[in-house]
């Protein structure tokens, strides 16, 4: 991974999730084919009765909250897996605005991901921007680059935010999830969101299923709080536990969104 990156090759004309989700949070970092699929995935979402930019911006609010967290904790590395196109309140701002000398590594499979992060982060050497796959986690742990970054002798955080969704393999997720949690040191952390079914009808999903295989944008699994639990196996829940994102500690200065037509659920761990 360390190896310096392959000739980015971007197909305009089929979407990316990542930048669906950039259109959703209200970015000008996408396409045509982005926002077309972007916005019959939001039509959907109001047939069904929820507004999925409201979610998305939860979704977000959630990340920002537990960077947060974290970093008053006393966590100064951070290791953001599918990090998604740079927006506002990122990961290394967030972390950094409480604890200036923390340090991040975002790591994305979209090469457009890789280029704005990488111009973003020019004026920051605390925060690096590498490539990598979710679905090759020893990779990622194994790079060069990364473990130059980060000390992983030392407590840091995985943060795997609305990531876990495109695998849709349940046996590779666990896989996935338990390769980064066996990784962690003592008192490092796990964070998670992942989409939730639970508001949307079954005829729905199944129209959303075909929408994002149409436009080769891939596929996406909806799993239960109780699949996602077991992502935690041998770490100490942090309070509330496994919950909509919008009830995990809330506070007035973040976007509230509806606990009731939450569209993601998360947590995040400890090791002890």
């Amino acid at each position: 991974m360390s190896d310096p990156d392959p000739p980015i090759v971007i197909d305009p004309t089929i979407p990316s999730t990542a930048r669906m989700y950039d259109y959703m949070l209200g970015g000008k970092d996408n396409f045509p084919a982005d926002r077309e699929a972007a916005e019959q995935i939001i039509e959907l979402g109001r047939q069904a009765g929820f507004d999925l930019r409201d979610i998305t911006r939860a979704n977000r609010a959630f990340l920002v909250r537990v960077v947060r967290t974290l970093a008053e904790s006393g966590v100064r590395q951070f290791l953001d897996i599918g990090t998604g196109l740079p927006t506002q309140q990122n990961v290394h701002q967030v972390a950094q605005s409480v604890a200036p000398d923390a340090r991040t590594v975002y790591v994305d499979n979209d090469p457009i991901v890789l280029t704005h992060a990488r111009a973003l982060l020019a004026d920051s050497p605390q925060t690096i921007a590498m490539a990598g796959d979710l679905r090759e986690p020893a990779k990622i742990l194994a790079d060069p680059a990364i473990r130059a970054h980060l000390d992983f002798d030392q407590p840091f955080a995985i943060i795997a935010f609305a990531i876990l969704d495109l695998i849709v393999d349940d046996d590779l997720a666990a896989h996935i999830m338990a390769t980064l949690r066996g990784e962690l040191p003592s008192g490092g952390y796990l964070a998670i969101s992942h989409g939730y079914a639970r508001i949307l009808g079954v005829n729905k999903m199944d129209e959303a299923h075909e929408l994002f295989q149409s436009r080769r944008v891939g596929d996406f699994a909806h799993r239960p709080p109780a699949m996602v639990a077991t992502y935690f196996k041998d770490l100490e829940l942090l309070e509330p536990g496994v919950v909509p994102v919008e009830l995990w500690r809330p506070t007035y200065d973040q976007w509230p969104g509806d606990p009731d037509n939450s569209g993601f659920i998360g947590a995040v761990g400890r090791k002890p």
